[in-house]
């Protein structure tokens, strides 16, 4: 007999949720994405301002700290400004992007992500995954998306700027897994 009663959410002995392995498919959406979500805080646990701002090799400029200030940007712009269609600003600015907002360390930073991150749920908790937004920025600006595209769209983000995050943490101390 097969059942699809979602299973209790587990978590890995560093503390990251695994994602549900059987369910409805927003449950192993969100799932996915918090998953990544947390990957990407371990990789910057236990790091200092300065490690945190150590480029990965020449003639990159990506830090640790540079990517959480780019995943808050994309949190803001995919829930807030797409979904939601709130008229919201950047983050970090215009020119952040991957750069450094020289002003922000690493807990700030985090504490923005987090709080991008809340903002974000509370925003997709009031839409189905068939609902859609329309994308605000060039070069395809006003193509409409639904929330699932979205979800698997950062799913997709964060496992690539995970991979980057993998290496950064490696060059900083030598931590290296997933």
């Amino acid at each position: 007999m097969t059942h699809n009663t979602p299973q209790p959410p587990h978590t890995l002995p560093d503390g990251r949720p695994v994602p549900p392995m059987t369910g409805p498919e927003r449950a192993m959406l969100e799932g996915w994405l918090d998953f990544h979500r947390a990957t990407l805080e371990l990789k910057c646990r236990g790091l200092d301002d300065g490690q945190a701002r150590l480029a990965s090799a020449e003639p990159s400029s990506l830090t640790l700290l540079g990517l959480v200030q780019h995943l808050a940007e994309v949190e803001r712009n995919w829930f807030q400004r797409v979904l939601a269609g709130l008229d919201v600003p950047r983050v970090f600015g215009e020119e952040a992007e991957y750069g450094l907002d020289a002003e922000c360390g690493l807990e700030d930073a985090l504490a923005v992500w987090r709080a991008e991150l809340a903002r974000g749920r509370e925003l997709l908790a009031e839409r189905d995954l068939a609902d859609t937004g329309r994308i605000v920025d060039e070069p395809m600006i006003g193509v409409e998306v639904s929330v699932r595209w979205v979800l698997i769209h950062l799913i997709e983000e964060y496992a690539r700027h995970n991979g980057h995050a993998d290496i950064l943490r490696e060059r900083i101390d030598g931590t290296t897994g997933t």
